[in-house]
């Protein structure tokens, strides 16, 4: 319990510092009494589920955020650190270095004339598509979308379907977001 209490004291104190907020700002916000901030900041406070949440509302993060192990402000990531994966005619990249709940966002390089089949996923899942460079085809349900530079495609990723680099002599690059259904 001692951990959780030193996590939320720190989090409060570096999520206040960061917004410039005094314990009395805080408390307007948020409905809970100065002296009650004081105490959480302090670690000896044992609070409530309900101050729990008027807490994380205050700061609009999570009630796991508050009280796991503080982030770091800042986490640099050396480009040969981040894991890529070959695919079939494919190289694909994450754009982010942690796994966020219900998303996966990618950058995928298409080698000239190159082709990848993506996986379904679950019913109600949503990809939205966007062409960096080069052409990407996708061919989804029978039906082919030829996507340019710029250009932007949200279709239903539960269904089977596949990447395309149309060009024979450049790469192709798109980026990926995959908003997966929530489970019911």
């Amino acid at each position: 319990m001692t951990d959780v209490k030193n996590n939320l004291a720190d989090n409060i104190r570096r999520l206040r510092a960061a917004r410039q907020l005094s314990q009395q700002q805080l408390a307007n916000l948020s409905g809970i009494p100065r002296p009650t901030w004081a105490s959480l900041e302090t670690g000896v406070a044992n609070p409530t589920l309900s101050v729990l949440s008027k807490a994380a509302n205050a700061f609009n993060v999570s009630i796991e955020e508050l009280i796991g192990p503080p982030r770091n402000e800042f986490e640099y990531i050396p480009a040969h650190k981040v894991r890529q994966r070959k695919k079939q005619g494919a190289m694909v990249r994450p754009l982010v270095p942690e796994a966020i709940s219900g998303l996966e966002i990618s950058r995928t390089e298409l080698q000239p004339g190159g082709s990848m089949t993506g996986t379904p996923h679950k019913t109600g899942t949503r990809e939205y598509l966007t062409c960096e460079r080069g052409r990407v085809e996708l061919v989804a349900a029978g039906q082919h979308h030829l996507l340019k530079e710029g250009d932007m495609l949200v279709f239903r990723g539960d269904q089977r379907h596949s990447y395309i680099n149309p060009d024979k002599r450049r790469i192709s690059v798109s980026v990926s977001v995959v908003c997966f259904a929530s489970r019911q």
